[in-house]
């Protein structure tokens, strides 16, 4: 069984026991988390669009948080000595797939 949720405006394709980085939820760690799941697959049945996915949960555990790789940046403009240096570095909740139920 395994199903395909969306979180952070992406969608992933998890099952039960995976591990996967998603975009910062604000949860605590060890906390549990409700996730939508667009379709749900269990064998030859397949469930997708709304009204069949009703009572369908993805249940996940927080297991913490991570970072992303470091992306570094510099714009200027000539002629004017504007000059501006920056970087960013994405922050990641890292969850632990528990649980998948069809509804």
């Amino acid at each position: 069984m395994y199903a395909v949720i969306a979180t952070g405006g992406k969608q992933y394709r998890v099952e039960p026991g995976q591990t996967l980085e998603v975009e910062l939820l604000g949860v605590d760690p060890d906390g549990e988390v409700s996730l939508r799941p667009v379709m749900v697959v269990d064998g030859e049945t397949v469930l997708a669009g709304s009204d069949r996915l009703a009572g369908a949960t993805v249940t996940a555990r927080v297991v913490g948080e991570a970072k992303g790789e470091k992306i570094r940046g510099f714009t200027y403009k000539s002629k004017s000595n504007q000059r501006k240096r920056w970087g960013h570095r994405q922050r990641y909740s890292v969850i632990e797939i528990t649980a998948i139920s069809a509804g």
